[in-house]
């Protein structure tokens, strides 16, 4: 398995410290999306300032997408294997839960193409969507 996440890493251009292989490790773990915090916590005792710079460098690189979500913490997840440093090329809807709290990317909900005026430039596009999942409406 470390060698899986040791190409993954150097597939995106990441030297594959043991702290990268960790978070990396424990972000394909994970079933929505989480925050800082979350890492923080399950990787305990770990650097905050590692594991923070550790996710930028996973975001600019095209590992991991930020998610906000309305709840004032920045969420993350992993991308698909298309986004790179160029961009993020995952362009799905996520998902909040009103009663669990999670955060989940839907990456088969596409968002669909939106057509801007003249003279508008997108940057960046989001979808989320708030109610309730499948596990809290059992």
């Amino acid at each position: 398995m470390d060698t899986d996440i040791e190409k993954r890493l150097k597939a995106k251009g990441i030297q594959p410290t043991a702290m990268r292989m960790l978070i990396l490790d424990y972000f394909l773990k994970q079933p929505s999306a989480i925050t800082l915090a979350d890492v923080e916590t399950g990787l305990a005792p770990s650097d905050r300032i590692t594991i923070y710079r550790t996710l930028k460098t996973f975001e600019e690189k095209g590992i991991i997408h930020s998610i906000e979500d309305g709840t004032g913490a920045t969420k993350y997840a992993l991308c698909k294997e298309d986004c790179n440093i160029e961009g993020h090329h995952d362009l799905h809807v996520h998902f909040y839960c009103h009663y669990c709290k999670e955060t989940i990317c839907l990456p088969r909900t596409l968002i669909p193409e939106v057509k801007l005026p003249d003279g508008f430039l997108s940057e960046e596009l989001n979808l989320l969507v708030k109610g309730k999942c499948p596990k809290c409406s059992q």
